[in-house]
């Protein structure tokens, strides 16, 4: 396994990012592995990793990078305040030079292929994929959101809106009892992607809760996060 840490300039500063891909059998397909709330730490890294032993150009990009610096957080007050105010500066709009600048740099390499790509979001960035799967139809074919934050707001570029664009098929992992993703917007989704006629799959998980995936953490669920890789895994081989 490759493993690499760079610095990818984007119309809004340098974002730290770190790739993943395996060593022969390439070019290998681009998947966007975007972070969650806590940022990235070993726990992600090793998810990270662990898509690319499948076969995948896994890059993980720090998405906090115009708040400062690469940093490592804690689970201590400051740290956890400091990452709520980072957290605003991240939205389904720039999200969108953020992908175009990681997909220029893998353009660069002999590692990774040209053509379709994939995307994985956590928490704050579930919305995220989906926002680029609609921004770029023709490079994005699959996307998974993975309890998925705030897929459903009240601002213009909400995730759930304007999605006759789509061509990719979206994976969405929801947790019950998620104040950040409520039951009632579930049915707001699931409509805005049928009236789209967007290609999707939707696991609504009642005994797992918001943070499920990651392992490491109180939060985890062993049995919806297999699960979560499981759909990944088959998406992505049906359409990268």
């Amino acid at each position: 396994m490759i493993e690499q840490e760079i610095d990818v300039t984007t119309p809004d500063g340098e974002m730290k990012t770190f790739i993943y891909h395996p060593e022969s059998d390439g070019p290998h397909p681009v998947v966007l592995y975007l972070m969650d709330a806590p940022s990235i730490r070993p726990a992600l890294k090793d998810m990270a990793s662990r898509l690319a032993t499948a076969g995948y150009y896994v890059m993980l990009p720090y998405l906090f990078y115009r708040g400062g610096p690469y940093k490592e957080f804690g689970a201590s007050d400051p740290d956890m305040h400091e990452r709520f105010e980072l957290m605003d500066a991240v939205t389904p709009t720039n999200i969108i030079g953020d992908a175009e600048a990681l997909l220029t740099v893998a353009a660069q390499g002999d590692a990774a292929r040209d053509g379709k790509v994939g995307a994985v979001g956590f928490c704050m960035s579930g919305g995220l994929v989906i926002s680029l799967a609609r921004a770029m139809p023709e490079r994005v074919a699959a996307v998974a959101s993975i309890h998925g934050a705030w897929l459903v707001r009240d601002t213009p570029d909400s995730p759930h809106l304007d999605l006759e664009t789509v061509r990719a098929e979206v994976y969405l992992g929801w947790a019950d009892n998620d104040s950040t993703a409520p039951p009632e917007d579930v049915p707001v989704m699931t409509a805005a992607l049928e009236a789209a006629g967007v290609e999707h799959t939707l696991d609504f998980y009642t005994d797992a809760v918001h943070g499920y995936a990651p392992p490491g953490s109180e939060r985890y669920n062993r049995a919806a996060s297999e699960q979560h890789w499981e759909r990944v895994h088959s998406m992505f081989q049906r359409k990268l």
